[in-house]
């Protein structure tokens, strides 16, 4: 598989397989990915990996939480606030690809249902958590992001699937506490990491992406 092949195959996947991913498979993705570029070679990465009993223990953390109603405060803002066009349809039509594929409305349970498997990693065997010093700027982020798309594509070459989840941010303070995060240290996001249930129906869509022509500009290239 080339680059060009794994960023189509790439998609965000939503059910996986119970079938399990070695450490061995988990340690070489994340240490080939480390050749991800940032600005000044910072490296500003901080990468915790679940799996197994770990992974359950969390993930009954979160869940017993949940049913007492507990939430918890984000330490950054995930989206802006009043999002606008075309950002506000472009996150509103992907949403309600994600409900049409769970056979529930947005205006009846399907949010429950859709944040309940969020936080179940989608049966995922791998939960992987991405954090960064708190006292970086917004290069420093960008430069995360570049290793988390690394990460993913790197996965897809090795026929794995992965779902990026800024969604995890929502439980700072346990994800915290979990993982014993130094106080300098802020999470991010989370992601998914395993292999596709390939009969999901949440696995059957694509979301869109606009035409060149809405967010390229090029100069000096002549006519096509």
């Amino acid at each position: 598989m080339n680059v060009t092949e794994a960023v189509l195959k790439r998609q965000a996947i939503r059910a996986f397989l119970p079938k399990p991913v070695s450490a061995d498979v988990v340690r070489t993705l994340l240490d080939t990915a480390r050749h991800a570029p940032s600005g000044g070679n910072l490296q500003p990465w901080h990468v915790y990996a679940l799996s197994g009993a770990p992974l359950d223990d969390f993930i009954a953390e979160i869940a017993a939480k949940l049913a007492r109603n507990e939430r918890e405060t984000t330490e950054y803002e995930i989206y802006p606030r009043n999002l606008w066009e075309p950002l506000r349809g472009r996150r509103s039509r992907a949403g309600e690809q994600r409900y049409r594929a769970l056979g529930i409305g947005r205006e009846a349970n399907g949010q429950a249902v859709l944040e309940e498997r969020n936080f179940r990693f989608f049966g995922a065997p791998v939960g992987l958590f991405f954090c960064l010093d708190r006292r970086v700027g917004p290069p420093q982020w960008s430069d995360i992001g570049m290793y988390m798309q690394t990460l993913m594509l790197l996965a897809t070459e090795r026929g794995l699937a992965t779902c990026p989840q800024e969604v995890w941010a929502n439980w700072p303070k346990t994800i915290r506490a979990f993982l014993k995060l130094p106080d300098e240290l802020m999470l991010f996001a989370g992601m998914s990491l395993g292999y596709t249930d390939e009969t999901s129906a949440m696995n059957s869509y694509r979301t869109e992406r606009e035409e060149l022509s809405k967010f390229a500009t090029m100069i000096g290239f002549g006519t096509p």
